[in-house]
């Protein structure tokens, strides 16, 4: 999870054009939840990851195959930032008959990462 792409706007559309692939949108969630990868004992250090999150997901989950994980990141953004990738980017939404599950679960991954970069830079970049 090393080489992960910096969190900025230019990644978040990345994630919504599906130009970045579903393993690093997924190691980006993780990462920003406070999952890391122990190397040395092979196991995943879940010691900043909040309660509710690895109490329930001990070890990361796939939020783009998980329709219940992705709820629950759906329901931890705050609700002032629940539009947050319609009003701070213009974000439209897809198509009909253009997108599915998995679209859909990319755009609320984007909107929590987004959401996750207003609460703790306090600017949207």
């Amino acid at each position: 999870m090393s080489n992960l792409p910096p969190l900025n706007t230019e990644t978040i559309w990345a994630i919504i054009n599906d130009t970045i692939d579903d393993t690093t949108v997924n190691q980006l969630v993780w990462y920003y939840l406070g999952y890391r990868y122990d190397s040395a004992s092979n196991k995943w250090d879940t010691s900043q990851v909040i309660p509710e999150w690895r109490d329930e997901y001990p070890e990361p989950t796939n939020f783009l195959d998980s329709r219940p994980a992705t709820m629950k990141l759906t329901r931890s953004i705050p609700q002032e930032n629940k539009q947050i990738l319609k009003e701070k980017l213009g974000f439209k939404g897809y198509k009909i008959g253009e997108f599915g599950p998995r679209q859909t679960r990319r755009a609320t991954a984007a909107n929590w990462l987004l959401s996750y970069m207003q609460l703790t830079t306090g600017k949207i970049e």
